[in-house]
């Protein structure tokens, strides 16, 4: 195997290269082969000072978080940091690129640090629901103080250089093209000097108020909304090892952050948030590289949703024609598309001129014709299946014979679509979540002949685009909208069988949703279900199913848009109010179709909605329509709100147990009126053996080897 640390000379200073592409993560025979590089340059009478350095485009991006899902491996990060800052010569870090979590900590742990003008500093560590475990905790504050060292820990975002310099992180910055001989003309010049050991650095204590950390910890229970975590919270051992850095020797705090640490890794929170790390990734690792690079896209619709793609694309640097035959309609898209820019302009995302930039880049027009050279379009019109068909008879003779053609349904059959060109290779579907300037997941759907090379050129700009792009197969609702159908079904049954929509919405809010399902209904408007399932032709014969939502349509209640739907609203204001109304309605409903109304639980109410999920996932799975079940959970938690700590519904399902799932459905099964639950035949299989959706997709995966 190739060495993954090598060591060269200047003269009389070791230059030690960590090399291990594509970010130099700090894996076991890294750290093994560091360690050993550093007692050779140490004890070494030749040498005098060290210099450490990443090769390729970064120092060290971090730690290799696979490494996590097993007990730690000899050496530690800490006990080679502890032996890089116990160096009896002058160590520095020549740091450009990313320094990241333990990179970030190597840095630290080196008694200077030189840095390139494009070096990154931070601790997202708190992303993956850990804390810095090699002595980040107990350094960064020695460093820059009690304050920022939070910040920076806390919010888990990185640094640049200006920052760093400013806060005294970097002791000097130089040009990329100029690191190397910097550093080493700065470590030459500390040859000879005392230098400082980063865990020697005295803190003012008498800065430090006893009632800061109470305040911190304050602070993180009132505004981090969205982080409830049963087993403790990383934020909060963050700021226990801070207060550990201001007021115990630096031995003591750094064994209480390597303890603390542990615990998180362990913890099913971490599990669950490095389990989306790896799913997010490894859906653009899937991405090949293609020869076609789109720059003119055409978006039919100047609707929200059309002029959210339309920004989107232009944002990304695009040239964007935006079609609408209605002259209105158009109107209001292109000024909906300079509402958007302007709002990005006014929270400093753009700056002004850019602002300008991406308004010149979108041009309006009011037929196909204009449509003739784009490589890509992205049809955003009604969801309806007849006109749909229409629009793509008429791109296909509109367009150039290569251009890509992208329907934005969310649920409608693709092929049905692209069976109306003469193009059945260019034709795919693009479901973007809306608003789509602002939500990260777009499900690309492969129809039964979309070629390869028409994925890859979509997926590749998905990511150009900043967009989470996941590979799904062509059924009703692909794989979002297909489980929330049947995550729907049963919390419309739940109206009916006695439980009120707040009560719903606040169970599923407790168990960590973004929000309630009747909250996010009139947020996107009922009729919009309402129009979508008079489309469907293979809907349940139940008279039950959907029916309030129905009902609330046929009575003009259509959500946020009409100041009523399952709740009220006021005008001006988003916050759902409960309407008497409503529940009477429901009521009488229930009366009518004979439903028997009784008390339901919390969780009752939870485990129908999840294991809803967690069953059509598994027919999804086993249908092939999603590639594995991380492709489920990362559509779930970016594009519907599932509590990313919990991983998504199939990791859910692996934590709670499948066998636990399986007897839960067939509990729900025996119950009157719930007849129609049925245990998916790959959930069964894997409840029979106690397996996980995690152990099935690593049997595919070997198969596939």
């Amino acid at each position: 195997m190739d060495s993954m640390v090598r060591t060269e000379r200047d003269h009389d200073i070791a230059l030690i290269y960590i090399q291990h592409p594509s970010v130099n993560a700090l894996s076991q025979p890294v750290r093994h082969e560091l360690l050993q590089a550093v007692i050779a340059a140490d004890e070494s009478a030749a040498i005098s000072a060290i210099v450490i350095m990443g090769s390729g485009k970064h120092f060290v991006a971090g730690a290799d978080i696979h490494e996590f899902d097993a007990p730690p491996v000899s050496p530690l990060l800490n006990d080679v940091l502890l032996r890089i800052e116990n160096c009896r010569k002058p160590v520095i870090a020549a740091i450009h690129g990313s320094a990241l979590g333990g990179g970030f900590e190597l840095a630290l742990a080196c008694h200077y640090r030189c840095a390139a003008n494009d070096a990154k500093f931070g601790f997202p560590e708190v992303k993956l629901g850990l804390l810095p475990g090699s002595g980040g905790t107990q350094r960064l504050p020695r460093v820059i103080g009690v304050n920022a060292a939070l910040d920076i820990m806390l919010g888990g975002d990185p640094i640049g250089i200006n920052r760093a310099v400013a806060l005294g992180i970097v002791d000097q910055q130089s040009t990329v093209d100029e690191l190397l001989a910097r550093s080493l003309q700065f470590a030459r010049m500390a040859i000879g000097k005392p230098w400082r050991r980063t865990c020697d650095q005295l803190m003012d204590r008498a800065q430090i108020d006893t009632a800061f950390f109470a305040q911190e910890r304050q602070r993180l229970m009132t505004h981090d909304t969205g982080r409830i975590e049963a087993e403790g919270s990383a934020q909060e051992a963050i700021i226990q090892c801070v207060e550990a850095a201001a007021t115990q020797p630096f031995t003591d705090g750094l064994a209480l952050s390597r303890r603390l640490f542990e615990e998180r890794r362990v913890s099913v929170t971490s599990r669950a948030l490095r389990h989306l790390f790896f799913a997010e990734r490894g859906s653009r690792s899937a991405v090949r590289a293609s020869s076609a690079y789109i720059k003119h896209v055409g978006v039919v619709g100047a609707g929200t949703m059309g002029a959210g793609i339309a920004t989107t694309m232009a944002i990304a640097g695009m040239y964007v024609t935006l079609v609408d035959s209605q002259p209105a309609a158009l109107s209001a898209g292109m000024l909906r598309i300079r509402d958007i820019v302007a709002t990005g302009v006014r929270k400093g995302r753009i700056t002004g001129q850019q602002g300008d930039e991406v308004l010149a880049r979108v041009t309006g027009a009011g037929d196909f014709n204009q449509l003739a050279g784009v490589q890509l379009v992205i049809e955003a019109v009604v969801e309806s299946l007849v006109v749909k068909q229409a629009v793509f008879r008429q791109l296909d003779a509109a367009c150039a014979p290569d251009a890509i053609l992208a329907t934005n349904t969310s649920t409608l059959d693709i092929d049905a679509i692209g069976s109306f060109t003469h193009r059945p290779g260019k034709v795919l579907g693009m479901h973007f979540f809306s608003p789509a300037n602002v939500m990260r997941l777009v499900e690309v759907v492969r129809g039964r002949q979309t070629s390869a090379e028409t994925m890859a050129t979509v997926l590749g700009l998905t990511k150009r685009i900043g967009k989470l792009g996941i590979v799904v197969g062509n059924c009703f609702g692909f794989v979002g909208n297909r489980m929330l159908y049947a995550y729907g079904r049963e919390n419309q049954l739940l109206l009916l069988e006695g439980a009120t929509p707040t009560q719903i919405d606040e169970a599923l809010k407790e168990f960590g949703m973004a929000m309630g399902p009747h909250a996010v209904g009139d947020l996107a408007g009922l009729d919009i279900g309402y129009r979508v399932r008079r489309e469907r032709h293979d809907l349940p014969t139940d008279p039950r199913y959907y029916r309030i939502a129905d009902v609330l349509v046929e009575a003009g209640r259509l959500g946020q848009k009409t100041g009523k739907g399952m709740f009220n609203y006021e005008p001006g204001s988003r916050q759902p109010v409960a309407d008497p109304e409503v529940e009477h309605m429901i009521i009488a409903e229930a009366k009518r179709l004979g439903v028997t109304r009784r008390d339901l639980t919390k969780s009752e109410i939870v485990d129908r909605c999840m294991m809803a999920l967690i069953n059509e996932g598994a027919r999804i799975l086993a249908s092939g329509i999603a590639e594995s079940p991380a492709d489920i959970d990362a559509i779930w938690c970016n594009g519907y709100g599932f509590p990313r700590w919990r991983g998504g519904p199939m990791f859910y399902a692996d934590c709670v147990g499948t066998t636990h799932v399986v007897n839960r459905i067939r509990q729900f099964s025996s119950q009157p009126g719930l007849e129609h639950w049925t245990v998916a035949p790959l959930l069964e299989q894997l409840g029979l053996t106690a397996q996980g959706f995690s152990d099935w997709a690593l049997a595919q995966q070997r198969a596939r080897a």
